[in-house]
């Protein structure tokens, strides 16, 4: 204590004090809002319904329930290693293989397991791309692809896909590669024509 005072980190740290403006890097400053995120806004703001996001209008199945509730009260409660939980990866092997006869991935080199598509799909662009590669994105796209490709370095090469039926012109594509393209991101079902 001073003078009737406690001493606080403050007093020993120095005074901290708010900054004026945030930073972001020059990368993150080319990035508009999320549109989910404002359409969200704007749904709330007049009472409309959300079609950005998806909402389940059912609940959860009752084995899902007391699956995670087993889980929990079985004290299975580690986080999974980085490339995804060993029995998981083989039961996505296993399905691969039933799905594709004759394609079995090696669960162990040739499986990750992340916590969504957003992860997987920067992951992935992080693991191939380097700055200066190029990638081709349909669009419309799902609004990640693009800053992904950026926070890479790598330059998106965007080619339309067409009403009514969202094909893309082979002439169109074909112009869209370079030297540089190294990627086609390539989602099947569409995201967000479906």
């Amino acid at each position: 204590m001073t003078e009737g005072r406690v001493i606080g980190p403050a007093d020993r740290l120095g005074a901290v004090v708010a900054p004026t403006s945030l930073r972001v890097s020059r990368k993150a400053a080319t990035f508009t809002e999320s549109v989910i995120r404002d359409m969200t806004r704007l749904a709330n703001l007049h009472g409309a319904i959300n079609l950005a996001q998806g909402f389940p209008d059912f609940p959860a199945p009752t084995e899902l329930k007391q699956a995670a509730a087993d889980a929990l009260f079985g004290d299975v409660n580690q986080y999974a290693i980085t490339w995804g939980a060993r029995d998981l990866r083989q039961a996505i092997a296993a399905k691969t293989e039933r799905f594709y006869p004759g394609w079995r991935p090696d669960p162990d080199t040739e499986i990750t397991v992340t916590c969504g598509a957003t992860e997987g799909m920067i992951a992935a662009m992080l693991g191939i791309l380097d700055p200066g590669d190029e990638l081709i994105v349909f669009e419309p796209f799902y609004e990640n692809y693009g800053p992904d490709a950026i926070l890479t370095g790598a330059t998106p090469r965007y080619v339309a896909l067409h009403e009514p039926d969202w094909s893309f012109d082979p002439d169109e594509l074909r112009a869209a590669v370079t030297p540089r393209t190294l990627s086609i991101v390539v989602n099947s079902p569409h995201n967000p024509t479906g």
